[in-house]
């Protein structure tokens, strides 16, 4: 199903990141996309789209109402298309998708790194630049403090992974042992 929705919702981002760069508004998109995702996730509204007594114009009404100034007109465009197509409800995937163009486009990747202890911000700069120096990108680093790592860094950049924990180096041993 994932691969079905993500196939459904790349048309959409990447229209929706071609028009962005024509206008130059690739900061609004961001919002606007992040806000339909938001209310999407809404209990409520998620309710209100998977029913079938809401028809496709009391749906748009709702959509609209609820968005206010959070839309502008393309934005509400975007709305009422997803609603026609009965698309609303990847509107996270269609964001998501949108965000990695984006920051493909702009030459930024977002890193996480998980380490045994939490890392200070010298030790978070120094592996940005490590990082930017060796993928010739802008490096936004979150981290988070995973004890069961023991000791090291476990890092994930994009489809790269740099697994220097203890724990890591341990399962690589044991599975070169065959243990």
């Amino acid at each position: 199903m994932a691969g079905e929705t993500s196939t459904i919702a790349r048309p959409y981002a990447e229209a929706i990141f071609a028009r962005a760069k024509e206008t130059e508004s690739l900061a609004a998109w961001s919002d606007a996309l992040s806000f339909l995702t938001s209310m999407v996730a809404d209990p409520l509204m998620g309710k209100a789209i998977a029913n079938p007594k809401f028809d496709q114009q009391t749906l748009t009404n709702l959509v609209l109402e609820v968005s206010g100034d959070h839309l502008n007109a393309e934005g509400q465009n975007l709305a009422k298309l997803l609603v026609k197509n009965d698309r609303l409800s990847i509107a996270g995937e269609i964001a998501r998708m949108f965000e990695a163009l984006k920051a493909e486009d702009q030459r930024m990747l977002n890193v996480h790194v998980r380490s045994a202890f939490a890392l200070k911000p010298e030790q978070e700069k120094q592996i940005a630049e490590a990082l930017k120096a060796k993928l010739g990108r802008d490096i936004t680093i979150t981290s988070e403090r995973d004890a069961e790592l023991i000791g090291g860094v476990h890092i994930r950049a994009g489809d790269m992974v740099i697994d220097a924990s203890v724990s890591g180096q341990l399962q690589q041993l044991a599975h070169e042992l065959g243990i």
